[in-house]
């Protein structure tokens, strides 16, 4: 990781983490409601989601205030999705982050209701944010519905649940991972360009960019299923090897996968050539999304 990014990362986590876990301090709720969230959100994690946020608007030299209260409604929904995802009704997985799954340490009706909880305090967080317009809200609020929704990621779920037992196509397979993991990412760094003002020619060049780091960051994650380990991905490695999921490394080959890796990469690079200020943090984080080990 180049020096640059380490630094941006090592300064705003904490400014992310902290402002996260306040937005759920505050709330009136169940103390073991409460409890539930906020075990899941302090597991850790690589806060990719609202540190794209911040990074953009670091791009455009503005403020950081907004982007981490945008940023931690985004790590929200990521967050609920992890707790939903790990339910015996789902994947049912018993370690996530290294740690017990919320499931595990509460139950499954507590984990459930404290997914819900995450995922509507998300949407109340971008109405009552502070100096930013009217219109501004509005087009956060829907534009992290349709990515969290049907429309993205729940949608991309349903997709690649179908997909089980049966070996999707290259198609189908991008079209499950735009929407189950690409539409969060895509909204996280469309919503900094948002907040910063960007024009419509870069917040189209930056979409572009999201795209295809969605897509690079699945392949790598499926490529870690295979060579990495447990210990190093914080989660049972091999799971979708077990399950006969399709994969980029079971349509394409494991050499395959890391070609198209790069080929998404060199996309994501080339959209951020048409972008009118210096992307070079931007830079630094595809580099990072593609050579990560967990």
């Amino acid at each position: 990781m180049e020096a640059t990014l380490k630094q941006f990362i090592d300064v705003n986590i904490p400014n992310i983490e902290e402002t996260m876990y306040q937005l759920v301090e505050k709330i009136e709720a169940p103390a073991h409601l409460k409890e539930s969230m906020l075990y899941s959100l302090k597991a850790g994690g690589k806060r990719i989601r609202p540190l794209f946020v911040a990074a953009v608007c670091e791009a455009y030299n503005k403020p950081l205030d907004s982007s981490y209260v945008v940023g931690s409604a985004v790590e929200m929904i990521h967050t609920y999705s992890l707790i939903h995802d790990d339910l015996p009704c789902m994947d049912d997985d018993e370690l996530r982050r290294g740690k017990p799954t919320n499931h595990v340490v509460y139950g499954e009706a507590l984990a459930t209701l404290a997914g819900d909880a995450l995922n509507t305090l998300a949407f109340g967080i971008l109405a009552r944010l502070e100096n930013v317009s009217a219109e501004q809200k509005l087009e956060l609020v829907h534009l992290l519905s349709v990515a969290a929704g049907a429309e993205g990621m729940v949608g991309g779920q349903i997709l690649d649940m179908d997909g089980e037992k049966r070996l999707l196509n290259l198609q189908e397979l991008e079209t499950v991972h735009v929407n189950k993991t690409g539409a969060i990412l895509r909204f996280s760094i469309e919503s900094g360009a948002i907040l910063a003002g960007a024009s419509t020619k870069d917040r189209e060049a930056l979409v572009e960019y999201a795209h295809h780091i969605g897509l690079a960051f699945q392949i790598q994650d499926d490529i870690l299923d295979i060579e990495g380990t447990s210990e190093q991905l914080g989660k049972t490695a091999g799971k979708d090897v077990a399950a006969e999921k399709s994969t980029y490394p079971a349509l394409l080959t494991l050499n395959g996968a890391k070609q198209k890796l790069t080929e998404h990469y060199d996309f994501a690079i080339e959209a951020l050539q048409k972008v009118s200020i210096d992307t070079s943090l931007l830079h630094q984080f595809a580099q990072y999304i593609v050579r990560r080990t967990n």
